[in-house]
């Protein structure tokens, strides 16, 4: 069970106090310039959404039975090894305590990121940071636990991601959805969770299918995760839970089909990882759908792969935000606002 840690002064800078009472960053005009912001910008944009699956048991820390752990990948590496030689001392310590504490305090969570990444698919990718996924409502039990151990924490954004920080600016992202609103941590993803040792920590990894699903949708200008879902359907295809994974889509399974019809250029000696019946269903749906007549309402998804380059569209255009609540999305106006008032600031970070 977990164990509520009484917070304390986190001797953060500028924070304001969100309805629930966790501290938020403020990014007002009237802000004096805070030389965390720009790594606070450069947040991922992860994410998925559903409400979670009724019945199913939450284990201590949120570790799965043993027979639910998913197995690693032919190409798995072991985080701990592969990247022992690529942090320095301080920037270990840090996760290591960050990790240490949390399991302690029995807050449920697991590991992406570079680190999921090597497991499921062997790529080694040097990180600035640490990504851990939690559940939305232990994100603040997560933060303060942190906190009350001398961590640095803010909610830089309200509708995703926690950070917690060092003097040094090591990073630890507080991941319980993604930037789109979309993908929201559930209780599938530990039930469905690897298991690995990182920092001389137990800790379980995001399922690969979690990864491609919220992978899938990060098409920035300046960024795109969609090598990161060639590498784990190269590795791991075979071993994918597929009916699990077209449901995670759901209505957005042509993201999922363009990533398919992808890797089968990347690789087209390794199609057979993709079974066939899945693209099947897929095109499918697709043939069914070009014969439909186009929808009423005039919507951009754009925004779903992409915070910055479709904006134009919903701005000047005339198309609806697929973000929004009424169109289908998860976000509220004011959390499209502060999401995109910080792509200056990740822009002016790089």
């Amino acid at each position: 069970m977990f164990r509520r840690t009484q917070q304390t002064n986190r001797g953060a800078a500028r924070r304001t106090r969100s309805l629930n009472g966790t501290r938020k960053l403020d990014s007002s005009p009237s802000s004096q310039p805070d030389p965390l912001l720009g790594a606070l910008a450069t947040a991922d944009g992860l994410a998925i959404g559903g409400a979670p699956p009724e019945g199913i048991p939450m284990a201590l820390h949120g570790i799965p039975p043993e027979n639910n752990v998913v197995e690693a990948s032919p190409c798995s590496i072991s985080p701990e090894a592969a990247l022992a030689d690529d942090l320095e001392p301080g920037t270990r310590e840090f996760y290591g305590r960050a990790l240490r504490v949390l399991t302690d305090a029995g807050v449920p969570f697991l590991v992406g990121g570079a680190y999921a990444l090597t497991h499921y698919a062997g790529i080694l990718r040097r990180t600035k940071d640490l990504d851990i996924f939690v559940r939305r409502q232990h994100c603040e039990d997560a933060l303060d636990v942190l906190a009350a151990e001398g961590f640095e924490t803010v909610l830089a954004f309200p509708h995703w991601l926690g950070k917690a920080f060092s003097k040094g600016h090591d990073l630890l992202d507080v991941i319980f959805s993604s930037g789109n609103g979309l993908a929201e941590v559930d209780d599938a993803w530990f039930e469905h969770a690897g298991r690995s040792e990182i920092f001389g920590v137990e800790v379980l990894i995001c399922p690969p299918e979690e990864m491609i699903w919220a992978k899938a949708f990060i098409m920035e200008r300046e960024r795109f995760d969609g090598a990161d879902v060639a590498h784990v359907l190269r590795c791991y295809g075979e071993k994918l839970d597929w009916g699990r994974l077209l449901a995670r889509f759901g209505q957005h399974w042509r993201v999922l089909l363009s990533q398919l019809i992808l890797f089968g250029f990347i690789y087209p000696t390794e199609k057979d990882r993709i079974p066939s019946w899945v693209l099947h269903d897929l095109i499918s749906r697709l043939s069914a759908d070009a014969e439909a007549p186009p929808p009423s309402e005039k919507i951009c998804r754009g925004t779903l792969l992409s915070r910055a380059q479709y904006l134009v569209d919903i701005e000047r255009a005339g198309y609806e935000d697929a973000r929004l609540q009424p169109s289908g999305g998860s976000m509220t106006p004011e959390e499209i606002a502060h999401w995109t008032a910080a792509i200056d600031r990740a822009k002016s970070a790089v």
